[in-house]
């Protein structure tokens, strides 16, 4: 009987309800006075209006874009999480209407495959060629190419996509641009949805060049694009849950949903920060000096670093909602295995006292 009592004073040292909670509140930087539902409220206020705050750098579908004497269009899509460029450059090689060429240049490819594939349109059928780069972080960019002819080579990429992206998050997030040439000394730059392209004295390789850091821009552009169309997919998916903290409710979620969302979110903040040049400049740019200026301010162009930065922001709030939750499940489930063992400790004293009461009626 004694031993059984001092187990229930165990219990209660062994099982303290805050820790969760004060490690939770540190985490958040909130103070570690007050109960869940308040600290709740707060991260859930941050999170419905990250959902609600979805405004972005306005696309160019290219439905704005009217077409001006000696302009071509180009058109970047973000359909996967990789490509297969080995597998691709063989299906290239295969169809007989591109010929795999070297990034900087329109030369038949002779080098290693360098990040990207560079194909040039074997028949030419207007004094403005054809140019396709595809990247291996599951973009394309095409210069100008038709719609039909656009569809048809992303039907061709299908088979080598690696974790393909839904296609309408890939459709509404293309960019299209218009492109011409410009005689001046200035290098090449974008400016109000329009690329120009310097030709003044320059070489065909230079061009090439410029088109090809112009291209690795547009696509790391539409590349966020993806993930940010789908980080608000996310945002939406945890809506529920601070519903649900806000207003004191019990949780639709279970710590295997958890566990689940947990990953998701940190998948995407792989892809964002680990499999991509979100974050740094490409090696291909570092002894490329003029090329890498060019890169830098078509980035700029785009918003790449800031966009970087508040997607980031926005993965740290929904990782500290995630666990939040996290930790609240872990704390009730402690709580029913506290009052599991109490229970039993509970029948197990009343049969020491049946046997106790046997007993004594028995030595009577």
């Amino acid at each position: 009987m004694f031993s059984c009592l001092k187990l229930v004073n165990h219990l209660r040292i062994s099982f303290p309800h805050s820790i969760a909670r004060y490690a939770t509140s540190a985490f958040l930087n909130y103070p570690a006075t007050g109960n869940l539902s308040n600290t709740s409220n707060n991260l859930s206020l941050s999170i419905t209006d990250l959902a609600a705050n979805k405004k972005r750098r306005k696309k160019n579908s290219g439905t704005q874009l009217v077409k001006k004497p000696d302009h071509w269009y180009v058109v970047a899509f973000a359909t996967a999480e990789e490509y297969d460029l080995c597998g691709l450059m063989e299906a290239l090689k295969a169809q007989d209407l591109y010929v795999p060429s070297e990034l900087t240049s329109n030369e038949a490819l002779k080098s290693n495959l360098d990040g990207a594939v560079h194909a040039v349109a074997k028949y030419q059928v207007e004094p403005e060629n054809r140019h396709l780069y595809f990247f291996l972080e599951g973009a394309v960019v095409m210069w100008n190419c038709t719609k039909v002819e656009s569809r048809t080579i992303l039907d061709l990429i299908r088979p080598y996509e690696i974790r393909r992206y839904d296609s309408r998050i890939a459709y509404a997030e293309m960019e299209k641009m218009s492109y011409t040439y410009v005689e001046s000394n200035k290098r090449s730059y974008i400016d109000d949805g329009t690329i120009h392209i310097s030709n003044l004295d320059k070489s065909s390789e230079d061009i090439s060049a410029d088109r090809y850091t112009l291209s690795n821009a547009m696509a790391l552009s539409v590349k966020l694009g993806v993930l940010e169309a789908i980080l608000e997919q996310q945002i939406d998916d945890l809506e529920y849950i601070t519903e649900d903290l806000k207003y004191g409710k019990p949780l639709r979620i279970t710590q295997r949903g958890v566990l689940k969302k947990s990953g998701e979110l940190f998948a995407l903040r792989h892809s964002i920060n680990l499999s991509t040049d979100l974050l740094d400049v490409p090696d291909f740019y570092w002894d490329r000096e003029k090329l890498e200026a060019l890169y830098q301010s078509s980035c700029s162009y785009f918003s790449i670093a800031k966009r970087t930065k508040v997607l980031n922001e926005k993965l740290s709030h929904c990782f500290a909602l995630i666990d939040l939750v996290s930790s609240h499940l872990s704390d009730r489930h402690h709580t029913r295995l506290e009052w599991m063992i109490i229970i039993l400790i509970m029948v197990e004293v009343m049969f020491e006292i049946l046997h106790a009461f046997q007993d004594y009626y028995v030595t009577e």
